[in-house]
């Protein structure tokens, strides 16, 4: 047997050790409700303002099973954009919220780039994954990222793997998942990771944390 493991191949295993040595701490969660409720997130932000507040259908709401959510569209002269969050209150170790990559198939939405960008919030450099979806000759960008209390995230295993650990020290794991899209047009993406930049210190303020 090679003496190298891959990283995919530790990663992996290092969550499946986790949700076993955390399966049976699941009475340990602390459900953490949110200090601030998220329509307390601005309705301007960089010249964007809110023109439309969503309700999904009961269908939706089910499979997400989220502690609550904020579906709401800015619009900002002739540009669109649109923001949905899902926040919950509390996770289990080893599963993750749903990854909007994974969603985009059962609605058509095809990806035809994927990658990451990092945008700046009080001097801080922070991950965000940067995607181009595009249905039936309609292209978007895609910018989206989990956010709990503690931190920013843009990978999946790395979402679970700090999970399983959450879960095993404090077993605080209330967290969000934050989707921005606006369509692919000149300036685009300058202009939604502006948008995530001024947003991220929202979120943290409905989870009771300065950004400072």
């Amino acid at each position: 047997m090679s003496r190298f493991i891959s990283l995919p191949y530790a990663a992996t295993t290092g969550i499946l050790v986790g949700t076993l040595i955390t399966s049976g701490l699941t009475g340990r969660r602390v459900p953490q409700p949110l200090a601030l409720s998220l329509e307390r997130i601005d309705s301007n932000i960089l010249g964007w303002s809110v023109f439309e507040e969503h309700t999904l259908p009961s269908t939706t709401l089910h499979a997400l099973d989220a502690t609550s959510y904020l579906s709401r569209g800015y619009r900002k002269g002739e540009q669109v954009l649109d923001l949905f969050i899902a926040f919950y209150a509390q996770q289990r170790a080893g599963e993750s919220m749903h990854s909007p990559k994974h969603c985009l198939p059962g609605s058509d939405w095809e990806i035809w780039q994927q990658g990451s960008a990092f945008v700046t919030v009080n001097g801080k450099r922070l991950e965000i994954n940067r995607y181009r979806i595009e249905n039936l000759g309609d292209r978007e960008f895609m910018f989206y990222w989990y956010q709990s209390r503690q931190r920013i995230v843009a990978s999946e295993y790395l979402g679970k793997l700090l999970l399983a650990r959450d879960t095993l020290v404090s077993g605080q794991t209330a967290g969000s998942i934050v989707r921005i899209l606006l369509p692919d047009a000149p300036g685009a993406s300058e202009g939604g990771l502006a948008f995530a930049a001024k947003l991220i210190p929202e979120v943290w303020r409905c989870f009771g944390r300065q950004s400072n």
